[in-house]
């Protein structure tokens, strides 16, 4: 009897194809971080003409900021291949020795949230790096010895969100370090309406800039925003993005005028209503929340803190007057220096 697949859409992967469709294939087409593009086009030009392979590269800074977009700009550039993988899915030695062995000459690894990789797997890496070469230990007690394996010259990119995380041994074998900062509105503004062109989008001139305030210095996110106007606008009008239909489809998201969504203001709830305000650590607004920490350092604190909406003290997470009239609350007597915190965490 023929059976019928169900198909169920999966989220992660959806975000994933869409980011692909819509990311650049070139160095030329990359918006923004304009040092980052200069030097990656003198490191390829010199690897062009010394028919040498890139040197490794650290991309670091926070999500959604273009690190996978260099890392697959670079080989289209050189003609070579890429292997993917995420710190992560590196549990042991064993998990990159199949990555390692099918490197060809010239070709990228690329390892995302690289400071996720245990120990044992980042010494095993030590020798790949500087020596593309792989040793194995064979046999145990009197009878072990090492086996050397040669490696075909590779270039590895890790790309991560906590650059510090990284061990200095780690950090110190990429000749490279680039960080990556938070785009400006103009940026952006370009990036949707050159995507709207791919979509085959009618787009707005002042509709990408509106687009472009309330995604948080961040293509990712101005991609998302993007699409989503594209869904609202196919479904409750005419196709065509322009200012009105940008801004009814942002306020059905709940996504405000300073670029915050649900969430943000969640955390700024939190902080203000039940920690008054703070310090108070980053773990205990994590479980007040019922969310990972990670989550709230990586995804939700950069744009805060970058918009000044809370800061950081040697105390904990402290809201600044920006948050109080962004909740419409009026701001207590900050809090004394001697003061107890408001959380043992931090």
């Amino acid at each position: 009897m023929a059976r019928e697949a169900v198909v169920q859409g999966n989220p992660v992967e959806e975000e994933r194809r869409r980011d692909d469709a819509l990311r650049p294939r070139w160095l030329r087409e990359v918006i923004g971080q304009k040092a980052v593009v200069q030097k990656l086009g003198i490191v390829l030009n010199a690897s062009r003409k010394l028919k040498e392979p890139l040197s490794h590269i650290l991309f670091d800074g926070p999500p959604g900021l273009g690190k996978t977009t260099f890392a697959t700009v670079l080989p289209n550039e050189l003609g070579t291949s890429i292997q993917m993988t995420s710190g992560p899915a590196l549990t042991n030695p064993k998990d990159l020795m199949p990555f390692l062995t099918n490197a060809a000459e010239g070709s990228i690894l690329f390892i995302d949230e690289i400071h996720r990789m245990p120990r044992v797997v980042e010494e095993f890496i030590y020798p790949a790096m500087e020596d593309f070469r792989i040793d194995i230990v064979l046999g145990e007690g009197i009878n072990a010895r090492t086996l050397s394996i040669p490696l075909k010259r590779f270039t590895l990119i890790g790309a991560t969100t906590r650059s510090g995380m990284l061990s200095s041994p780690m950090r110190d074998r990429f000749k490279m370090h680039e960080h990556l900062e938070f785009y400006t509105v103009d940026e952006l503004a370009e990036i949707i309406r050159i995507n709207a062109l791919k979509l085959q989008t009618e787009l707005a001139a002042d509709a990408a800039l509106e687009l472009a305030r309330r995604s948080r210095g961040t293509p990712r996110i101005a991609n998302a925003r993007l699409w989503w106007a594209r869904n609202y606008s196919a479904s409750e009008a005419d196709g065509r993005i322009t200012l009105d239909i940008a801004q009814a489809a942002l306020a059905m998201a709940e996504v405000d005028g300073q670029g915050l969504d649900k969430q943000d203001r969640r955390y700024l709830e939190v902080l203000v209503g039940v920690f008054e305000g703070g310090p108070t650590g980053v773990e205990a607004l994590a479980a007040t929340m019922n969310l990972p920490t990670d989550t709230l350092s990586d995804e939700i604190e950069p744009y805060l803190l970058r918009e000044q909406f809370i800061v950081r003290t040697p105390r904990g997470r402290l809201a600044t007057p920006r948050a109080y009239q962004l909740l419409g609350k009026p701001m207590k007597s900050a809090p004394s220096e001697t003061g107890s915190p408001r959380s043992l965490f931090d």
